[in-house]
């Protein structure tokens, strides 16, 4: 396997690891109280947005070619980081306290 299909590989790891986190959000906003379900609903709806923004970037990696493939990924690669440090941030606040 390449570097560029196992680079792949990990990021949709993460998007899969991703969905399973907001599923699980999904339950225990169902178990919350209603005082706090709106705001609950509202903040995994930013969550959401981002992480369709990463699955966004990632289909532009998967389009690739190998000709434009590093220049490609660094810029993914800084957009990436963006996006996922905003989702691991709102997701520790919301659902890890």
């Amino acid at each position: 396997m390449s570097t560029r299909d196992n680079y792949l590989k990990e990021i949709k790891q993460k998007l899969d690891q991703w969905n399973k986190d907001i599923d699980k959000m999904e339950d225990k906003i169902k178990e919350a109280g209603s005082d706090v379900k709106d705001d609950y609903n509202k903040k995994l709806t930013a969550l959401k947005k981002k992480r369709d923004e990463a699955q966004d970037k990632f289909k532009e990696m998967q389009d690739t070619t190998e000709s434009v493939w590093d220049d490609v990924k660094d810029g993914f690669e800084n957009t990436w980081k963006a996006i996922s440090d905003a989702f691991i941030s709102a997701k520790n606040k919301l659902f890890d306290k």
